[in-house]
């Protein structure tokens, strides 16, 4: 199954892959997490590895992918765009890929210095990587950047299913109504993990469709301190129910969530 996580800046798409990624591993399942972020160098950390190098470099690097990108705009849809052939986890090169404990980790590229360019390059390839990417059995966990940018570059196109992740703002819930019509438009099913959740927070639920959710992640201190330390995120309890109902397919409904007892650590 390929997952697709996103949501707006902020909201806790890398801590929420970082944490489902761990929840499948302790079920001995086989895990690979794609890094599509241009921007963002933290979820090495959370997932407790070390960096990866740009997938982007085995292609060439950015010049490379650009060059074929001007080619294939020049030809005025003459020629077809194929950066990657059908390949399977095996066929990465083992110096760009990192992973222990049933967790492997790719990150596609990075924008390292100033003046370097646009991410247009790097949004081209995570298309055809998960696109053309052999899952044979194991779980394909997206991080994606901010936003819906990767939605206008056809990322989601080769994932199963859209997991959006939603903390209390007008923003985040503003971003899920949109990027649930989109996900209409190209048949995925798409489904909301609500994140950063305390008392004050309660009202979240009341805010976004209420079918799609799925779950809640607590704030949680321990999680919020390794992600200030940038240190791996410790596992948390309520992963597992929004895992159950995410590979079970089961029809989300908020009535049938149960009620965080997980607020321990929460800022009430």
């Amino acid at each position: 199954m390929k997952l697709v996580i996103c949501g707006k800046g902020g909201s806790g798409k890398s801590t929420v892959s970082a944490l489902m990624a761990q929840e499948m591993a302790s079920r001995g399942e086989k895990v690979l997490v794609i890094d599509t972020d241009e921007s963002n160098f933290g979820l090495y950390k959370q997932l407790g590895l070390p960096q990866p190098k740009d997938f982007m470099e085995s292609l060439g690097g950015k010049r490379g992918l650009g060059e074929r990108l001007r080619k294939f705009m020049k030809s005025e849809g003459k020629e077809k765009l194929s950066i990657l052939q059908d390949f399977s986890l095996a066929d990465i090169p083992e110096e760009m890929i990192v992973g222990e404990d049933g967790i492997r980790l790719v990150a596609i590229g990075k924008i390292h210095d100033y003046g370097e360019g646009c991410a247009c390059p790097m949004g081209a390839l995570a298309r055809e990587f998960i696109e053309k990417l052999k899952a044979d059995g194991m779980h394909v966990i997206v991080d994606t950047d901010a936003g819906i940018e990767h939605f206008g570059r056809g990322v989601e196109a080769g994932c199963d299913r859209i997991v959006v992740v939603v903390d209390p703002s007008y923003e985040s819930v503003q971003l899920s109504e949109k990027i649930s019509e989109m996900a209409a438009k190209i048949g995925k099913p798409v489904f909301f993990v609500l994140s950063r959740m305390n008392q004050d927070a309660a009202e979240l639920e009341s805010l976004v469709d209420r079918e799609k959710v799925i779950g809640r992640v607590p704030f949680d201190r321990d999680v919020f301190k390794a992600c200030l330390k940038g240190e791996r995120v410790p596992r948390v309890e309520e992963m597992k129910e929004i895992l159950d109902r995410l590979l079970a397919d089961i029809e989300p409904r908020a009535e049938g969530l149960r009620v965080s007892s997980h607020l321990r650590n929460a800022e009430l």
